[in-house]
């Protein structure tokens, strides 16, 4: 699916497309998930960004980390499999590589960093309300995302799923996806921007999306679950945003 928004390619293929500012609901609009969803609030975002299409993969974590940590390495595809059994700490040390190359696209020079929550949701739902960003009906999941009842116990190669309305794939499902936004209960203390929100010496981020084990309900657009910065899982991989600093003279 190409995108209909402004987009950019990386040496790897992948395609970081632009989310424009704007604003919409954050939270569960259906009053199907958990109280951690709540309450529902308008929160806008003020500045444009680029948000990968696809999760990072083990062949772009490897190229610049020198190993590759994640747990599904079989057959020849696996390097197209999303990274994952990567801690927060081991990202951070990821994206000060990424970021000690310059990097410019379309113009601008830019920084590499995780999304807020709210980037993620925004670009998740996508303009829709519903529960995930093709509808109401799990049933019609199997054609957008991998989850316990469709991925075989395995992770798959990224981007093999439908894409949403705005060109992002695996966004129900495949890995738990981390944010910078410290753990929270609910939202009831947002500050209803775009940055992420932080709490003082906190050991806990925000994952979203659902993975290749959890069940359909922890794939929906406003879903959210709590991961500690120190471990890894075979279920929490990363999805990168490009944030445009200044214009190339």
């Amino acid at each position: 699916m190409q995108p209909s928004k402004p987009f950019f390619e990386d040496e790897f293929g992948g395609s970081y497309i632009l989310l424009e500012p704007g604003t919409f609901t954050f939270g569960d609009q259906n009053g199907s998930g958990h109280p951690n969803e709540q309450p529902c609030i308008d929160v806008t975002l003020s500045e444009p960004v680029f948000l990968g299409a696809r999760p990072v993969t083990q062949v772009q974590w490897a190229s610049r980390m020198g190993s590759n940590p994640s747990k599904f390495q079989d057959g020849w595809s696996a390097g197209l499999r999303p990274v994952e059994s990567i801690s927060f700490q081991e990202v951070e040390e990821f994206l000060k590589i990424l970021n000690s190359e310059p990097s410019s696209y379309l113009g601008l020079t830019g920084v590499w960093r995780l999304p807020s929550e709210v980037e993620w949701e925004y670009a998740a739902k996508a303009g829709t309300t519903t529960r995930w960003s093709f509808g109401d009906k799990d049933a019609e999941l199997d054609a957008h995302g991998w989850h316990a009842g469709n991925s075989g116990a395995t992770t798959r190669e990224v981007g093999s799923k439908k894409a949403n309305q705005w060109g992002f794939y695996d966004m129900h499902g495949m890995v738990h996806e981390m944010t910078t936004d410290h753990w929270s209960k609910d939202h009831s203390h947002h500050h209803r921007g775009q940055r992420p929100c932080v709490h003082a010496n906190s050991e806990y981020r925000v994952a979203k999306g659902g993975s290749w084990f959890t069940e359909s309900d922890s794939s929906r657009s406003s879903s959210r679950r709590r991961f500690n910065i120190s471990e890894g899982k075979d279920g929490i991989g990363i999805r990168l945003v490009w944030e445009p600093t200044e214009m190339n003279e």
